[in-house]
């Protein structure tokens, strides 16, 4: 049985990839939704919809749990898709409460970089409100990034410009940790930190939402000491094209996501 990860595209490679290390017995599959993507700056029940219906095709096959490697997809799908499948579903929050923690000392800002449809979600204005009782916390929205991603355009200088162009009106003097809020932002960790100062840290969910998905498997006595790490790639058009696109995206990733 394969652990399985969804996304729009490829951003959810970012946490694959980090199971990948963390799990090298598993076996694995990554369905992107091609059809649709991205699903950051789409209506709240269209991506609903999309998710819902990429979730049953992914069901089909012979799957022991399911990664929402998406923050869009969990902020709007994931109680519904609890309550209509056994198996274990773990989502993606952005990493809020780590970076606060990591802030405590030093008394400097958050801030979150996230799609327009996920900052929107009341699921992320309650993450933030329960746990920035300072008031630390600020969102910036870059649905441009999803497309850059999904066009592998992750460490050029229109990355380097488009960053600066976003950031110039920050005091990023304020700020102690930027937090990746989107699965596909980790592919632009390298040209992020090309602008950002040297003081500011970089972190995003992956670890957190694997280290979860290791928790929900063990309790269920469904981890594998033993296996080949197999990786099976599906996307909803079926585009033989974008199946070698993952490939190259997760190749990419090992180099540009450190």
């Amino acid at each position: 049985m394969r652990i399985a990860f969804f996304d729009s595209g490829l951003g959810g490679i970012s946490v694959l990839h980090e199971a990948m290390k963390q799990l090298p017995h598993e076996d694995f599959l990554y369905f992107a939704d091609t059809l649709h993507v991205p699903y950051g700056t789409k209506p709240k029940d269209e991506v609903l919809a999309f998710v819902k219906k990429a979730v049953e095709t992914i069901s089909k096959e012979d799957v022991k749990a399911l990664v929402i490697a998406c923050n869009t997809a969990t902020s709007i799908a994931i109680a519904e898709l609890r309550n209509m499948y056994e198996m274990p579903i773990i989502g993606m929050e952005p990493a809020v409460k780590p970076a606060l923690a990591m802030n405590r000392s030093s008394g400097k800002r958050v801030l979150v970089l996230a799609t327009p449809l996920t900052l929107k979600q009341s699921k992320y204005r309650e993450l933030v409100s329960r746990i920035d009782d300072m008031g630390m916390v600020d969102s910036l929205p870059m649905p441009d990034l999803v497309e850059f991603c999904e066009q592998l355009n992750v460490d050029s200088q229109q990355i380097i410009d488009y960053f600066h162009s976003q950031l110039e009106p920050f005091d990023l003097s304020m700020y102690g940790t930027v937090v990746l809020g989107c699965t596909h932002y980790p592919f632009f960790r390298r040209a992020l930190k090309k602008v950002l100062p040297d003081h500011i840290q970089i972190v995003d969910g992956s670890a957190g939402t694997v280290n979860r998905l290791i928790q929900l498997l063990s309790d269920r006595d469904l981890l594998l000491g033993r296996g080949h790490s197999e990786l099976k790639w599906m996307c909803s058009n079926e585009d033989p094209t974008y199946l070698e696109k993952m490939e190259k995206a997760l190749k990419i990733f090992g180099v540009v996501g450190v």
